[in-house]
């Protein structure tokens, strides 16, 4: 029954404008996060899923290196593994984190957006939208267990989870720096910012493109715990036996009485933020922009 789900589910994700070219890896079997050995383990080349069925619990790894940007290929694999995982009433929660620590995620690909034509940039858009709807209105319970440095779309993603675990290493900063590469955060990064750490707190986060280490992220609330890096995952597994010990139904009707409104917003001007998108980056100036930041980053990895 589960593989026959899986199977609906990857048809119809791959159907999707965004997933053209993707090719999905088959599960292995190994030992899971907190499960045995011979516990199946599934995804993609960028998405693992360790999963834990007797404690009804996933942990969701992104591996997409070097810093897990989310490239089209990406998000649609992420997406995959979210939706399956809702589909399969075994799993109430699952536990975000990344297969390279120290790299939780950099968010956005600029060369998705940097280079290509308007149609492209469409397409990119309509994912991220995708992506940040999906897991900001999923009815799992969702941590993000953050080990590694986590800009832009990378803050974006763990602010959707219902509870942020911080390693707490002062390398490890997070927060929406949009306007360092020249762009701005759109209307819905921004609201999701404001209902996180407050209105005044957002407005200068955001106008500065602000990245927080640890200790100001859980000052100001970007994160909710911040932990020895050894014991990220070890805390996101009891804070989330905290989150499970609600009942489903009122904890989920909760999650949409808060959120919804939000999301709604996004859903309402969906097409608006995707032309708003499109006639902004391709700007001349922010082209030249992010193609400015990419060469940079070509330099230091020479």
């Amino acid at each position: 029954m589960a593989l026959a789900v899986g199977m609906r589910v990857l048809t119809r994700a791959l159907h999707r404008p965004w997933a053209r070219g993707l090719r999905v890896a088959p599960g292995r079997t190994g030992p899971a996060a907190g499960g045995g050995d011979g516990v199946r383990c599934f995804g993609s080349p960028r998405v693992l899923v360790e999963p834990d069925p007797a404690a009804g619990v996933a942990v969701v790894k992104m591996r997409n290196p070097p810093v897990n940007s989310f490239s089209l290929e990406f998000l649609t694999e992420l997406l995959i593994s979210l939706e399956k995982l809702e589909n399969d009433k075994t799993f109430r929660g699952i536990i975000l984190t990344s297969d390279h620590p120290g790299i939780f995620s950099a968010g956005l690909d600029l060369t998705e957006m940097c280079g290509r034509k308007p149609e492209h940039y469409m397409e990119y858009w309509k994912a991220v939208q995708e992506m940040w709807l999906r897991f900001y209105l999923s009815n799992l319970v969702v941590i993000a267990a953050i080990n590694g440095v986590s800009p832009a779309g990378g803050c974006l993603l763990s602010l959707t989870c219902d509870y942020r675990v911080l390693a707490n290493n002062p390398k490890y900063t997070i927060g929406l720096n949009e306007t360092r590469l020249g762009i701005v955060a759109p209307f819905w990064f921004k609201d999701m910012m404001v209902n996180t750490v407050g209105y005044r707190t957002a407005e200068r986060a955001l106008q500065l493109g602000l990245l927080f280490p640890p200790a100001e992220a859980l000052r100001v609330g970007v994160v909710d715990q911040v932990v020895p890096e050894d014991q990220v995952q070890s805390t996101a597994r009891s804070v989330m036996a905290q989150w499970l010990a609600i009942p489903d139904h009122a904890r989920q009707l909760t999650k949409t009485l808060m959120r919804k409104p939000t999301a709604d917003r996004l859903l309402t001007e969906r097409d608006a933020d995707i032309q708003t998108f499109v006639r902004f980056i391709c700007r001349d100036s922010v082209q030249k922009s992010l193609h400015a930041y990419l060469e940079k980053l070509k330099q230091k990895k020479g």
